[in-house]
């Protein structure tokens, strides 16, 4: 295993760990945690303190706000381009997912947001997501809101310079270790639940239809 992989894997143990206490008495919610069905099995009491507003830029180059997808279920990860192997295959979960949940998916809109605003440019984005799902939107904007995005939703990221094979230092050489966790987010905006490395398509259909 490598040592980016390792870093990312605790990240998003200490993340899930920091969720279900968000959700816990003092949050107004009980969570049992990451269940064997996929998602974290969550009664609701009160509000979570995960997710809120943003106002970011779609790969097409428009400003867009949380508001903008009021009326759908949002199905939301965060990762970079970049990323050789943890996001695509997030990525790919939740297209799977959406494809088994078959006209109800026209409920939920995928969205992936960058943690890497400085090399995911809008026509990046472009390019990348279509590799995945047509329904995807990918997301970025400047490191001052990404920054507050990721806040919102308790994300981890980081960057770690990596040896260039030259032996120069440049500016793009490095990649991002951050927290590997799939959001979903009710009509209202709101966090319904979230997907921890690992769910597969179908634990992932499953527990989304659950709420639609």
């Amino acid at each position: 295993m490598t040592r980016n992989r390792l870093i990312i894997i605790i990240a998003a143990l200490a993340l899930a760990a920091i969720i279900a206490l968000a959700l816990g008495p003092n949050g107004g919610f009980v969570s049992k945690g990451p269940s064997g069905e996929g998602g974290a099995d969550v009664q609701t009491s009160g509000e979570a303190k995960v997710g809120g507003p943003f106002t970011l830029v779609d790969q097409t180059g428009k400003t867009v706000t949380d508001a903008d997808f009021r009326g759908k279920y949002m199905l939301i990860y965060f990762g970079f381009t970049f990323c050789p192997d943890v996001c695509p295959t997030e990525l790919q979960m939740m297209s799977g997912a959406l494809e088994k949940l078959g006209d109800k998916a026209a409920n939920v809109q995928p969205i992936f947001i960058t943690v890497d605003p400085e090399r995911d440019t809008p026509e990046l984005l472009s390019k990348y997501v279509r590799q995945f799902d047509p329904r995807l939107i990918g997301l970025t904007g400047s490191t001052e809101q990404i920054a507050a995005v990721a806040k919102e939703y308790r994300v981890y990221y980081g960057k770690v310079k990596e040896e260039a094979e030259d032996g120069q230092s440049h500016a793009d050489d490095y990649t991002v270790d951050h927290s590997s966790i799939v959001y979903l987010m009710g009509p209202d905006g709101k966090f319904l639940t979230f997907f921890p490395p690992g769910t597969s398509p179908e634990q992932m259909a499953e527990k989304i239809a659950s709420f639609l």
